[in-house]
This record gives C-alpha cells, structure tokens and sequence, in this order.
C-alpha cells in the first residue's frame, strides 16, 4: 500500500515537473515574440522616421531650388536660408532646413545647398550643387518642326576662342514633338551631334525624317521636358516708334526703351538702324518691318563701346528683300527675344522672317514664333523657336559662348549639377 502511494506520488510530481517545463517553455517563446514584436515595431517607427527625414531633406532642397528661380539675380547674391520647418501632410511629423552658400568652380560662379530633414531621433541630410541655366545651350530647339536642307553641316564654333578653330563644343538639335516627321534632315546633312526627340518616344525614328543625313552623336528623346520660361522686358520709358526712311538713324543706350513698332522703308535708298556705342535694350511692342534691303545694323567703331543689343518683340518681324540683322561683332552681341505667355499656346502666334546680312547672327529665343531665316552664307548662333526653318544654303554653326550666362540674363534658371547624401560626402564651400 505504502509503495502504490509512493508510485502515484512520483508520477504527480512529475506530471507537474514537466507542467513546469512546458509553461517555463510557453513564457520564454512569448517573451521572445513579445520582444519581437516589439523591436519590429520599434524598427518600423525608425524606419518610419528615415523615411520621413530624407523625405523632409529632399522638400528642403526642391524648396531652396524653387525659391532661387524665383529671382535668380537676386538669390545668385543673396543665397536663401530657411531654419526648422515643418514638412506639410508629414506622419510622423518632420522638419526640414536648408543653408546655401556661393561658391566658385572652375572660375565659374555656383550655388551649394544642404538640407537637414529631421523625424523623431532621424536625421537625414542632402546637397546639392546649383549651375546657372540659359536659353542658349541646344543649338536649335523646336517645339513643333524643323527642316534641314540638303547639305547643311550642323557643328559647333565658340566666339570667345578665335584661335580655335576646331572646338570641343557639344551640339544638340531638336524638338520637344512626338508626332511623325517632325525633324526633316534632307540629303546630304550632317549633324556633327545628337538629334532630339519629345520625352517618351519609343522610336525616334518615327519623328526623325532622315533622308540621307549622316549623325555623329546619337538620336535620342529629351531626358525631360524641357522649359520654355516667359520673358519679361526690363522696365523702359515708352518712347513712341522707330522709323527711318532713305536714311540712316542711330541709337545708343540713352535711346533705350519701349517702342510701339519698328519701321524702316526704301524709297529711294535704303533705311538703316545702327545699335552703337553701348549695350541697348528696345522693347517692341509691336511689329518690325524691314523694307527692300533695308537693315538693323550692330555696328562696332574703334574707340566707342562694344555695341550690342537686346531686342525684345511682342509682334512679327517681317524682312524684305535683301533686308535685315547685320550683326557686325559677335553672336552674344545680338539677342532677340520673343515675349512668350505662360502657358504656352498649343500652336505658334508670331511670325518671323529673319535675314541674316552677317554669318555671325545672334541668339533667338522665341518659342512662340515660327521662324524662317536667310542667311547670306553661314549662320552662327542658338535658335529656339516654335517651328525653324533655313531657307537658303550655309551651314549652321552653334555658338558655345551663348551657354555663358549670368544670374541677370533673361530665362536663367538654376539647375542642379550634381547632387548627393550623407554628412561624410558634404561639399563645403571650401570642397568640392
């Protein structure tokens, strides 16, 4: 009896030893879970948090960029700061600041930028490094068609380099377009470059017409849509028309200012207007019109300032026989703008008929304006247009020096240059 009791004890005790165990067991795996469960929630908070900083230091630095375009002439000497603030529809709450400084690369003027995003114990940080952006990088650039004839070489010349007369200077042609056949290179055309199509084709081919044309660079699509920043006049006296008939009339800088048209007639000989002595700014609000082998001349005379002109046209240029731009310095000395709307309109509302009276031309932005040139041979300068014809024979060549910008220039943006992460690759004004 005593041993029946002594056996039915030591199984009861171990049913409850191994009782023991199994919730010892039970409370260690849910210790774990629960500590798993735990350090997963705290590693998604941190991530969270990540995420939000570097969300907050990419705000920051597209703020600063925003901001800059705004004015950038006065930004270029007055970078924008911006202390802690917080980052809008943020969950977990984030902040971001920025600081900016000028610094100077390869003789080159630029802009450094670094952002601090901050969520929770999360920091992240960004910079970037800003370059001025002009109107005259691509050597021609269309919004709607371009039409190249036979044996026309497209290449690039620099004017601020004379002695150089095979230059390392990179062309572009294009057209914002995707519809078929928008760029007609006719046979025998050579384009020392690349061709360029509208964002997102599939086939270039397909908007690119070669009938014979050699490419040295690549036939490609626009990385990006390109902008088409709206030009504003400088504020000028209204000066009432310009209009010269059988005569020769001059303007300097003192006669800058805001006329109603430009007219030039032949009766009897032709009219000219001379841009000398200085840089002159003439906005027109109206039309240019340019009788029989009557011209615009940028005259340069030893001894007076180096003339230049910046020509700014609400209305049409019509160009007579034998008439037209005499650009007797170099393509930077002559700059015609077309005053275009934001937004743009879907088709072209200004008409212009260009001739050239010198090989050195000049830059034309006018997005707007579907422009046809006469050139007298050669054609040196950067064209941008809504459709751009050549109508006569010579080769086009782009002018590097158009590229050279200052934060002043009409259409100037600040663009990114380069761009990176982290405290330990910080490009300090003293860096990079």
């Amino acid at each position: 009896m005593n041993r029946a009791k002594l056996m039915k004890s030591k199984k009861l005790g171990a049913i409850l030893a191994l009782v023991v165990i199994i919730i010892a067991v039970m409370l260690v795996i849910g210790g774990g879970l629960l500590t798993l469960g735990a350090n997963a929630r705290i590693y998604a908070i941190r991530t969270a948090a990540d995420i939000s900083a570097r969300c907050a230091a990419d705000a920051g630095l597209t703020e600063a960029i925003a901001v800059m375009n705004v004015n950038p002439g006065y930004y270029f000497n007055n970078p924008p700061q911006k202390p802690d603030t917080d980052l809008p529809n943020s969950e977990p709450p984030a902040t971001f600041s920025y600081t900016s400084y000028t610094v100077t690369s390869q003789g080159k003027n630029e802009v450094g930028i670094v952002s601090i995003g901050k969520c929770n114990a999360a920091q992240r940080t960004v910079w970037g490094r800003l370059r001025l952006r002009g109107v005259g990088e691509v050597g021609v650039l269309v919004r709607d068609s371009m039409v190249l004839k036979a044996g026309t070489l497209v290449d690039g010349r620099d004017s601020r380099d004379p002695a150089n007369p095979n230059p390392d200077v990179e062309v572009q042609i294009g057209t914002t377009s995707t519809l078929p056949a928008m760029v007609v290179l006719n046979n025998g055309v050579t384009v020392d470059g690349d061709v360029l199509v509208g964002y997102g084709v599939v086939d270039p081919n397909t908007v690119i017409k070669d009938l014979g044309a050699t490419v040295t660079g690549y036939k490609g699509t626009l990385d990006e849509e390109p902008e088409f920043p709206p030009i504003t006049p400088p504020v000028l006296p209204n000066m009432g028309m310009i209009f010269a008939q059988d005569k020769t009339i001059q303007v300097g800088p003192a006669q800058s200012g805001r006329y109603n048209s430009i007219v030039l007639k032949n009766a009897s000989e032709p009219a000219k207007l001379e841009i000398l002595g200085g840089h002159v700014i003439l906005y027109i609000t109206g039309d240019i019109s340019l009788g029989n082998s009557c011209e615009i001349v940028i005259k340069q005379i030893e001894g007076m300032p180096h003339a230049s002109l910046d020509l700014y046209v609400n209305g049409d240029i019509k160009s007579g026989e034998g008439s037209g731009f005499n650009n007797q310095g170099l393509p930077p000395d002559l700059k015609l703008w077309g005053l275009a709307q934001d937004p743009l309109p879907p088709d072209a509302q200004q008409k212009w008929q260009l001739n050239a009276k010198s090989e050195y031309f000049g830059q034309i932005y006018a997005p707007e304006a579907t422009v046809q040139v006469n050139a007298k041979g050669d054609l040196y300068g950067a064209f941008t247009a809504y459709s751009f014809e050549m109508k006569s024979g010579g080769n086009l060549y782009y002018d590097g020096a158009l590229s050279n910008v200052n934060p002043n220039d009409p259409g100037v943006r600040f663009v990114l240059k380069r761009w990176g992460e982290g405290e330990e690759n910080l490009p300090y004004a003293a860096g990079l």
